[in-house]
């Protein structure tokens, strides 16, 4: 089994937190002329396109976006355009802007540095018009691309230990990160962005499922080495991060037909692919390599923090009938704030923020963070430093004053973070992680801190206000909410605010 000390992940952690210091002191220039493409592109494989009249919701967006399960007896039956709707409004190509130097795409889901790098692979049994296969998905064509013919699920199924929720799935994805892509400007933070960039795409899907009723768990526990021949992806270039088991009523077949390589080409990235060994090495020290290891991980259970008693400030969130669109709507209107005014937000807006970004999340294991907050602008709220409860249904105050200079030089020294009305910030107990579940538990705590900074995107959006996602000075996060930055690690960061230009 990887590490069970946790001992490589908690040294990649170290040596890839950001300080004044490394980023003032470091000289690191992007190399425009070798920018990689942010698609994956099978050169010689035929597109299967999909459909582009795709079936809406009723359910209103916050209702979309705070669910937690989805009972599988009420589960619809999964057709291609149902699934055409769940790639386009988590990973898809929503908008295009033309630039004399080329052209700007805009995803259904935010990404560092726009680079978008998290890829989705489709495996599932005979659809509505979709033969059983293997297939990836092209965001730049909306289409699909042919892989393998055959259902193939039952080897998901071994991998992740027969995970019930993968062997009832008619459709499993994929999602896998291809590092180069990311490290071209992020370099060996780039460990980090994987799970932070497929969580806001997680956050995205878990709401466009919920919202039809279509059952969605993500399942990190699987034999690493199978679900990347399932794809034929080299690992030490692009690797599967997480299974999404999507649908019910989709029993995989006995007997799936055997992983010969493919060997399909791909169009190259950029002139030269840049190799980040911490990178490759990091995802190595968390593999997991028979059923037997991924049964002992889960072992392990989640972790979460200790209830609140319930003695800070009750948050009272708004109803879901206060925004009464469907999710695809603030899908589509989401973007990433680049300008915040030094405006206050309601209090029920941000209590509707904390509340349903600390939902529980549909994982085979989770690692729910710690929510701390800096509020500067809420009325109704006092200015100071916050702790959420875990369930996200009281704060507790633990330091009171004007904190927008400190706000500010947190999240690297930024405007963005001081002018907004409040910072989100999500901790994890590292010692806990790394002790109960080992190097992948680190995958675990990532993961679950992006899709809860996914949901609250997605939630500011919905009440007509801004958020981004923003990196940090890690050391000096922990130390100012007086937490011990050795055993405490920050996980994610979204500043929420007022969007609106003023008059």
């Amino acid at each position: 089994m990887a590490s069970e000390s946790g001992n490589e992940l908690r040294a990649y952690h170290e040596r890839t937190k950001h300080s004044p210091v490394s980023v003032r002191s470091d000289p690191y220039g992007l190399e425009w002329d070798n920018q990689p493409l942010p698609f994956k592109v099978y050169a010689d494989l035929e597109p299967i396109a999909l459909p582009t009249e795709l079936p809406g919701s009723q359910m209103p967006a916050l209702e979309a976006i705070g669910a937690t399960a989805t009972e599988p007896a009420l589960a619809p039956a999964l057709d291609l355009p149902g699934l055409a709707r769940l790639l386009y409004f988590s990973a898809g190509v929503l908008r295009r802007k033309t630039y004399p130097n080329g052209e700007m795409y805009f995803r259904a889901a935010a990404c560092t540095g726009a680079l978008y790098h998290v890829d989705v692979y489709v495996a599932c049994g005979d659809l509505p018009d979709l033969p059983a296969g293997v297939y990836h998905f092209s965001p730049h064509d909306f289409a699909l691309r042919r892989l393998r013919a055959g259902d193939h699920r039952a080897h998901l199924v071994e991998a992740s230990a027969g995970d019930p929720a993968v062997a009832a799935a008619p459709v499993v994805l994929l999602l896998t990160s291809t590092f180069w892509r990311n490290a071209w400007k992020y370099r060996n933070r780039t460990y980090r962005h994987c799970y932070w960039d497929a969580g806001t795409i997680l956050a995205n899907l878990l709401a466009v499922a919920a919202s039809v009723h279509v059952p969605a768990r993500v399942v990190l526990g699987f034999v690493d080495d199978v679900a990347n021949r399932l794809i034929d992806v080299d690992p030490a270039r692009e690797a599967t991060l997480a299974l999404v088991a999507v649908g019910a009523g989709g029993k995989a077949s006995a007997a799936p037909p055997p992983l010969s390589a493919l060997g399909f080409a791909t169009m190259p990235l950029s002139p030269r692919e840049i190799d980040f060994p911490i990178v490759r090495e990091a995802h190595a020290a968390s593999v997991l390599r028979s059923a037997d290891e991924v049964r002992a991980w889960r072992d392990g259970g989640s972790v979460r923090p200790a209830p609140g008693d319930g003695s800070g400030i009750a948050l009272t969130a708004l109803p879901a009938a206060a925004v009464p669109e469907p999710i695809e709507a603030v899908i589509v209107r989401r973007g990433s704030t680049r300008r915040f005014p030094r405006t206050p937000i309601p209090v029920d807006a941000l209590a509707t923020v904390v509340d349903l970004a600390s939902r529980s999340v549909p994982f085979d294991v989770a690692v729910t963070p710690a929510l701390c907050l800096i509020g500067t602008a809420v009325d109704g709220l006092a200015p100071g430093t916050y702790a959420s409860d875990p369930d996200g249904r009281a704060i507790r105050l633990v330091r009171a004053g004007e904190f927008r200079r400190e706000a500010g030089h947190l999240g690297l020294g930024q405007d963005l973070p001081a002018d907004a009305a409040a910072n989100l910030y999500w901790l994890a107990d590292l010692d806990d992680v790394f002790g109960r579940l080992g190097n992948r538990g680190y995958r675990a705590a990532q993961l679950t801190a992006a899709v809860a900074g996914g949901r609250a995107y997605l939630v500011a959006y919905a009440l007509g206000l801004g958020a981004t996602g923003l990196t940090f000075f890690d050391d000096d996060v922990a130390q100012f909410f007086t937490v011990d930055p050795r055993r405490t690690g920050v996980m994610f960061l979204v500043a929420v605010g007022d969007r609106r230009r003023p008059k």
